[in-house]
């Protein structure tokens, strides 16, 4: 190598250094990009969520509720990549889909309030007509707010609106920090009261 070639390599030198430190950035953010971001990654991969849905998301994700029980509030969350999360409320699949930002739902299903089975049916929450309901607490919520299939029912039930999807979801944001102040004070007076309980239980038997 003669000495001309020899100084334009070492001239170069640094501004190769930084396109390669850019490519690998670019790289690196591409990749990060791709990665969907979120906890969807450990819920259970389910072409057929709807079928023995109960064995396989018998509580709920976020509060441990048992989701047959409160079958006329439950949600289930079906992502693009089919992994699939069931809720007891709109107030814990509002936490889903905002915990799961790059993974689009594929489907989403609400139990029908309106249903006169024991355990409700499931409907689509596009064909769902939310009835809100200030005045009534609802699942994990100090607002009601039930889906019905029949709109002309979600009308009678003497609720202050009623919505689609969309704006239901928007009101459980809105109610989500005092619903959540409203859950940790039950849930600390719960315990406190089983500490006192299992206080006395063993005071008694010493």
């Amino acid at each position: 190598m003669n000495r001309r070639s020899l100084l334009t390599s070492a001239a170069l030198a640094p501004v190769f250094t930084v396109l390669a430190s850019v490519t690998a950035n670019a790289k690196m953010e591409q990749s990060n990009h791709a990665k969907p971001h979120g906890p969807t990654s450990h819920l259970k991969i389910d072409a057929n969520p709807t079928d023995k849905e109960f064995e396989k998301y018998p509580t709920c994700s976020y509060c441990g509720m048992d989701r047959q029980k409160w079958s006329h509030t439950r949600h289930l969350i079906q992502y693009e990549n089919d992994a699939t999360e069931g809720t007891c409320s709109i107030h814990c699949a509002a936490i889903s889909l905002s915990l799961n930002m790059d993974s689009g739902p594929k489907n989403i299903w609400v139990g029908d309030a309106g249903s006169d089975a024991e355990i409700k049916p499931l409907i689509k929450v596009e064909d769902a007509h939310y009835a809100l309901d200030p005045s009534k607490p609802g699942t994990m919520s100090a607002s009601r707010k039930w889906a019905y299939a029949d709109a002309a029912k979600a009308a009678s039930v003497g609720a202050e609106r009623v919505v689609p999807f969309d704006a239901a979801l928007e009101a459980a944001y809105g109610d989500m920090a005092k619903n959540t102040l409203m859950i940790r004070k039950r849930r600390a007076e719960k315990h406190a009261h089983m500490d006192k309980k299992m206080k006395a239980m063993k005071d008694k038997a010493n």
